[in-house]
């Protein structure tokens, strides 16, 4: 993994600490969104699809500290929007390393160089870096070119001032598992402590819905691209842990936890998780943690769910089955993911009236796209 030794034995005695005191639902790692607004537009984002006065608001410093008080995760990751056009964001990042909590700092990079001085390098905190691939295609899921090398000249930047720096992908439809592979390989090679990947998923106020990943179709792409790096003997470090990476290679059957990554932004406390945007806010995190009806979400349990494989929703429960058995994942972290051989089942789907069906794995060559036009599928 490429997570340090101080945050991986700090989150291990804080996960302990909760299973020994009998808590059954309690946060890893907690979602803060100080504003909306973002000085992007990409295809595949759904966070910016709000009105002016409200890409216009920002949560100031108080309130932020607050939540991160009241909700006690260890790790703090910081996205948007783009956050550093936020002008109050040094305090607040100031105010959470101060408590010893693990800040990640998710950025398109563009404002890095003008405002990285505000910044002060630390074990608790990290620059994430948002890059979904090479040149070619991360200007292209950006909707904007040149953004790759400003990114790149970004983490330079931040490297040679003593930060820590992670990226952070994630992986739309028709990408080229070689050329995935290619664009990790450049990761390690920049010096990056690890990545944090991601299939795609499809949000509802996304504009473009054509270029997400289905959950078999996320699972082939992720062994083949895993299945490169082992032809080319790579030990690419992942910014997650090893049963994540096994899961999405589809060696494990996950459900979901959507409590173990809470959301707060400008309207509250989102209900259940940082992707489903449409499902309202509780006021305060106890009233998210009780009130919210955690039994109405997951896959095979909501339409809206089925296909996520996002770490925000699979990285806790992948922890959790790491310290109820320690030795499958030593050895998944050994060796890898399994590339070959049968997929773990998925889920049943107990929605409507198949409480007894289960998804069907589809191959992904025969994976259709739609015409908006003409309503005929057609090969991609």
């Amino acid at each position: 993994m490429g997570i340090p030794l101080i945050q991986q034995t700090t989150i291990a005695r804080y996960i302990l600490g909760k299973k020994l005191s009998g808590q059954k639902r309690y946060p890893l790692a907690m979602m803060l969104e100080p504003l909306f607004q973002c000085n992007l537009a990409c295809a595949g984002c759904g966070k910016i699809d709000q009105p002016k006065e409200i890409l216009q608001k920002r949560m100031s410093v108080e309130q932020a500290l607050a939540a991160v008080d009241e909700c006690d995760a260890p790790v703090v990751s910081i996205p948007g929007g783009e956050p550093l056009i936020h002008k109050d964001l040094p305090k607040i990042v100031e105010g959470i390393v101060a408590r010893k909590k693990f800040v990640y700092l998710c950025t398109n990079a563009i404002l890095m160089p003008k405002h990285i001085d505000e910044y002060k390098p630390s074990p608790y905190f990290t620059w994430s870096v948002h890059l979904d691939g090479l040149e070619k295609r991360h200007d292209e899921s950006v909707c904007m070119d040149g953004v790759f090398d400003k990114a790149v000249a970004a983490i330079k930047l931040a490297l040679s001032k003593g930060f820590r720096v992670t990226v952070n992908c994630t992986l739309f439809n028709s990408e080229p598992p070689q050329e995935v592979a290619d664009f990790f390989d450049y990761a390690m090679e920049l010096g990056v402590e690890g990545i944090t990947v991601s299939p795609g998923y499809s949000y509802q106020h996304a504009p473009r819905q054509d270029v997400f990943l289905g959950r078999s179709e996320s699972k082939q792409l992720f062994r083949s691209i895993f299945k490169i790096g082992k032809e080319r003997k790579r030990k690419w470090a992942f910014n997650q842990s090893a049963l994540f990476v096994d899961f999405i290679a589809g060696n494990q059957a996950y459900q979901c936890t959507p409590w173990s990554n809470p959301t707060y932004n400008i309207f509250g406390w989102q209900k259940p998780c940082y992707l489903l945007v449409d499902e309202g806010y509780a006021k305060t995190y106890k009233e998210l943690m009780e009130d919210t009806e955690w039994e109405k979400y997951g896959v095979g349990i909501n339409p809206k769910c089925d296909n996520c494989m996002a770490h925000c929703g699979f990285e806790g429960t992948a922890v959790d089955d790491m310290f109820a058995h320690p030795l499958k994942a030593l050895k998944v972290s050994m060796f890898g993911p399994r590339t070959d051989g049968p997929m773990a089942p998925d889920l049943p789907v107990k929605y409507g009236n198949r409480a007894d069906a289960t998804a069907i794995h589809i191959p992904i060559s025969s994976i259709q796209r739609r015409n908006s036009t003409t309503g005929v599928d057609a090969n991609p």
